[in-house]
């Protein structure tokens, strides 16, 4: 399992923003598929569990990628 994150850290290194919006449409793909599979009375629960999950990983990415976009523009300040 070590050399399974080891190797996707890697990956993370050698890829650009294009690359990681490349994997989320995938994903995305991927979901809508799945979506298309799952029966009616089933489709509620899907929903509330994916808005929670959604919730769970938006919010952090976000406050990471707020903190990264103020240090670039404090950075880009101080080179002025």
């Amino acid at each position: 399992m070590k050399t399974l994150f080891k190797s996707a850290d890697e990956y993370l290194k050698l890829s650009s923003w294009k690359d990681l919006a490349f994997i989320k449409f995938c994903l995305f793909s991927m979901g809508v598929l799945m979506g298309t599979y799952i029966k009616r009375d089933a489709k509620q629960n899907v929903r509330i569990a994916a808005f929670f999950v959604f919730l769970a990983t938006y919010i952090p990415l976000m406050v990471k990628y707020a903190m990264v976009l103020v240090k670039t523009i404090n950075d880009g300040r101080k080179a002025l």
